[in-house]
């Protein structure tokens, strides 16, 4: 898998060699299985039941790096954040920050854009309890660290949201730009900010999983204060 994402020339071709891997069995198994039995909801839609690229600009300033597709959002609509009320609070969000046309994010023909963003995931396979192993996050890395190097002479910012996809930018950090990660590694928090020489900011927020924006540990208002300053980092107006 490593030699497939290292192959990958464009954004396109990234995505299109995401869609088809099948590297991690409990991954496969689960995604398929909940394609195959759906929630009674969705009953009549043919659900995606594969990985999921990432979505956004291919010039992005900012990027957002999320846990993994939810197993009836990403999972069933092909599209990350999209048909899962974790898209709903994030989208809205971004739209409220000028980052998105709009604040929904239900169907990939729905004519959502973003702007000057691009989303993805620390592992693009919806997992059992929306718990990926650690072994799965590395397997999975060769996707995430090819699509960063394909944005880099652009991105400036990644929010991470959760402690999950803050763990996961340290190896890419060494990986992708030659540096090497701090020890001991910054605490994941939300506002949490750190910055290298020549990589990205970045940045930690609560995940907008229902967990969190539910119970009030995440806010709107927080929400927006962590893209006024992924915004005010990466210089977009």
């Amino acid at each position: 898998m490593v030699a497939r994402a290292a192959r990958a020339t464009d954004l396109a071709d990234l995505d299109g060699a995401v869609s088809n891997c099948f590297a991690c069995p409990r991954l496969v198994s689960w995604r398929e299985e909940v394609a195959r039995t759906k929630r009674a909801a969705f009953r009549d839609q043919e659900y995606w039941g594969r990985p999921v690229p990432g979505f956004g600009a291919p010039d992005a300033r900012i990027a957002i790096l999320g846990l993994a597709p939810a197993a009836h959002g990403g999972n069933r609509t092909g599209r990350i954040f999209t048909g899962d009320r974790s898209g709903d609070v994030l989208f809205a969000a971004l739209h409220r920050a000028g980052l998105a046309n709009q604040p929904t994010s239900v169907a990939v023909d729905d004519g959502l854009t973003l702007r000057e963003t691009r989303i993805f995931a620390a592992v693009r396979c919806a997992p059992p309890d929306n718990k990926p192993t650690p072994v799965e996050r590395d397997t999975c890395a060769p996707w995430l660290h090819r699509e960063v190097t394909l944005i880099r002479p652009t991105l400036r910012v990644v929010v991470a949201l959760g402690a999950f996809a803050w763990a996961a930018w340290w190896p890419l950090l060494r990986d992708v730009y030659g540096q090497r990660p701090p020890t001991p590694r910054p605490a994941f928090g939300h506002g949490a900010h750190w910055s290298g020489t020549s990589a990205p900011a970045l940045l930690g927020c609560y995940h907008v999983s229902q967990q969190n924006t539910f119970t009030g540990r995440l806010t709107p208002t927080m929400l927006d204060d962590v893209f006024a300053r992924a915004k005010r980092l990466a210089g977009v107006d």
